[in-house]
């Protein structure tokens, strides 16, 4: 009976020895490394795995992503500023002035010449006007030619007692002056390239 009451005993014992020979090997390797090295700290290589301690650094957490702002679109719906619009004028622009101490171009006029009694004038394109005042008894008429062979009636004033009448065309042109007694006859046409005029009296005595 007192042998099975020490058994629990002895099994303690024997466990509790295990243990701290155990602990003892294990620690040796730590002791005669910090013995060898003068009290140098360890090399991890050299610990049982189990005291290997590993330690890692968390990351710092990134700050939050800003949203980036979005572009405008041409869908995206008009705002109403209200705040006016200003329009901006533009200066008028103004008429072209001649320089100070310049003078404008002056126009010119075609000389005038006289030939058998007509007026003569040459434009620019080189046709001739011809221009000549006829009288008689029964008036007076300013005949036109020009050197294209036109002929146009300028004025025609019959005298008292008289009338007036146009009859031709612009190429072979006849005023008439007209009375009860008499009538005159101003017949005018380019004729040999040169203006032609006769003037005659119908019913004479």
């Amino acid at each position: 009976m007192r042998s099975s009451r020490w058994l629990p005993i002895a099994g303690w014992c024997v466990a509790t020895a295990t243990s701290i020979v155990l602990s003892s090997f294990a620690l040796s390797p730590v002791l005669n490394a910090a013995r060898a090295e003068g009290g140098a700290l360890p090399d991890l290589d050299q610990l049982p795995p189990a005291q290997v301690a590993v330690t890692t650094t968390a990351s710092p957490t990134p700050p939050p992503a800003v949203p980036e702002r979005p572009e405008p679109t041409d869908d995206a719906p008009e705002t109403d500023d209200p705040s006016p619009t200003r329009t901006s004028k533009k200066p008028g622009t103004k008429p072209a002035t001649t320089a100070p101490g310049t003078t404008a171009p002056a126009t010119t006029t075609p000389p005038t010449t006289t030939e058998n009694g007509w007026t003569v004038t040459t434009g620019g394109d080189g046709v001739k006007t011809y221009v000549r005042t006829f009288r008689c008894d029964g008036g007076t008429a300013a005949i036109k030619m020009t050197s294209q062979g036109i002929v146009s009636l300028v004025t025609a004033t019959p005298a008292d007692g008289y009338s007036v009448q146009k009859q031709g065309s612009d190429t072979n042109l006849a005023i008439y002056f007209t009375s009860t007694e008499r009538s005159f006859v101003i017949h005018a046409q380019w004729w040999n390239n040169e203006p032609f005029v006769e003037v005659t009296e119908i019913g004479a005595a």
